[in-house]
């Protein structure tokens, strides 16, 4: 049984769900919680609606079944770079072992629907197919996750949240709410690392946070 969180943009709510491995994921079409969790050990999940909606007219356009390799990953688990939309539960990785022309075709369908953020070029993911919906206005100049404050909610703050737990900065359960228990534990971490502790999220903070936390263990 996992406990999987859903930003709902519509409510500004994180929404708790407890399902099995083979149920449907929350307002998912065509998907289990074993796709989304893909190879993570975690029994604890985050994502965003409007990923789930994306899916849905995704899978609906494509017509036939799309096999989903890797979606969530927490970022003590490591597998990928420091603030990759994997750990915020917002990107999917699909079509392994697709034929290439499948591949081809499921790429360019991703891209003409104009439902997604980042569609990874071919050179990059030969062999599969990389989506993912990003939000906000990122913190540091190159890319990555936005800036954060007392009083966010969404995947980015469950990331930020898991992030001072794996480091042993306490921030209390994983709920995806910037209150007042993670701000003091990004204020200690941002102390410990000679960072200005003013409790804001920004670039510095993150690189610092990200590249600590990537692959520490859960």
């Amino acid at each position: 049984m996992a406990k999987i969180m859903v930003y709902n943009p519509s409510t500004n709510r994180m929404e708790v769900y407890y399902r099995g491995l083979s149920e449907r994921m929350p307002y998912a079409n065509n998907m289990t919680v074993a796709e989304f969790r893909g190879n993570s050990k975690s029994d604890i999940l985050w994502t965003d609606k409007r990923l789930m909606d994306s899916w849905n007219i995704l899978r609906r356009e494509y017509g036939k079944p799309i096999k989903i390799g890797a979606a969530f990953k927490r970022i003590g688990e490591g597998g990928h770079a420091g603030m990759s939309q994997h750990y915020a539960g917002t990107a999917l990785d699909m079509a392994q072992g697709f034929s290439s022309y499948e591949r081809d075709k499921l790429r360019n369908l991703a891209t003409s629907l104009g439902i997604f953020t980042y569609v990874e070029p071919k050179v990059l993911t030969p062999t599969w197919v990389h989506v993912d919906r990003r939000f906000g206005t990122p913190a540091c100049s190159r890319g990555g996750y936005p800036l954060l404050k007392r009083g966010d909610k969404g995947v980015y703050v469950a990331v930020l949240q898991d992030a001072l737990n794996t480091l042993g900065h306490n921030a209390g359960t994983i709920d995806g709410i910037f209150g007042g228990g993670t701000m003091d534990a990004v204020i200690r971490f941002q102390k410990a690392n000679s960072l200005t502790a003013d409790g804001i999220v920004a670039c510095s903070t993150w690189d610092k946070l990200t590249s600590k936390a990537l692959g520490a263990g859960i």
